[in-house]
């Protein structure tokens, strides 16, 4: 007698948050996921490892930049003017765009981004020191014509 067969299961439904905003999102303060949260709550703990993250206050401006010690995606509030890594606990300077410009380094071309007005700026691949003003105006006119 013929066995029959069990069907297959339907697929879950993909996630999508709500059309009317009531959900927002963050990255776990613990192991840098990212939280879903509903609008409104002042913390979220983390299903994956438990770490209770802070709400920032609604309305707050969020930045971003990469951990200049681990390379980690930190985020933290625009204004801020150094972020302290929660993974290696390195201080990272937090600047605006307009506050940085960038020069390639002078023995290995790698490009590096420096505070504007700096006259030197050290590459952290091959520790060499690129003199930046004259040489960098000149290489930014080269660019802008």
């Amino acid at each position: 007698m013929p066995v029959p067969l069990a069907p297959y299961p339907t697929p879950p439904t993909p996630f999508t948050p709500p059309a009317n905003g009531t959900q927002s999102q963050l990255v776990c303060s613990g192991c840098r996921n990212l939280l879903l949260y509903p609008v409104g709550a002042t913390s979220v703990c983390c299903a994956v490892c438990n770490a209770v993250t802070a709400v920032p206050p609604p309305g707050t401006e969020m930045a971003q930049l990469v951990c200049g010690g681990c390379h980690t995606l930190l985020m933290y509030i625009r204004g801020a003017t150094s972020v302290q890594c929660s993974c290696c606990h390195t201080v990272n300077l937090a600047m605006e765009a307009n506050q940085v410009a960038h020069v390639n380094c002078g023995n290995c071309r790698m490009l590096l981004m420096y505070q504007y007005g700096a006259r030197s700026v050290k590459c952290a691949v091959c520790n060499f020191v690129t003199s930046v003003g004259v040489a960098t105006s000149t290489t930014e006119q080269k660019f802008n014509s």
